[in-house]
């Protein structure tokens, strides 16, 4: 991606049409900051559902995603990856918090049991 700032410089050398995408927040600076999500669960049964994540750095700031938008799958075993994103960038993680959600009011409730885990992000990937 393309930090909107900057994207002329980073465009305008290439000689063929190039499309650009810039996901925006409704939070001033307006800049959102993306994370892929490397889930490994190991739940028996198949859980269809949306996982909001929480990010919290040692001084207790703490930023969190929206929810996304299209339910993930996961079985056991199967890794399942969430582009997920943030309208404020944490440098240094002290916490991770995941809520699972299949945003159905009846019915029973379930867990998801999380294996493994990862979390980069992408605006930093040396991260």
């Amino acid at each position: 991606g393309y930090h909107a700032n900057r994207w002329k410089n980073l465009l305008i050398p290439y000689s063929s049409p190039k499309k650009a995408y810039f996901d925006t927040s409704d939070h001033d600076p307006f800049c959102m900051y993306n994370y892929l999500l490397d889930i490994t669960t190991w739940n028996k049964n198949i859980r269809r559902g949306f996982i909001k994540v929480k990010i919290i750095d040692y001084a207790g700031n703490t930023v969190e995603s929206q929810m996304n938008s299209e339910a993930s799958t996961f079985q056991q075993y199967k890794r399942v990856k969430i582009l997920t994103g943030f309208h404020r960038d944490i440098e240094k993680i002290a916490k991770i918090s995941l809520t699972f959600s299949t945003k159905t009011l009846i019915g029973p409730k379930h867990k998801l049991r999380i294996l493994q885990m990862k979390l980069k992000s992408l605006n930093n990937p040396e991260r």
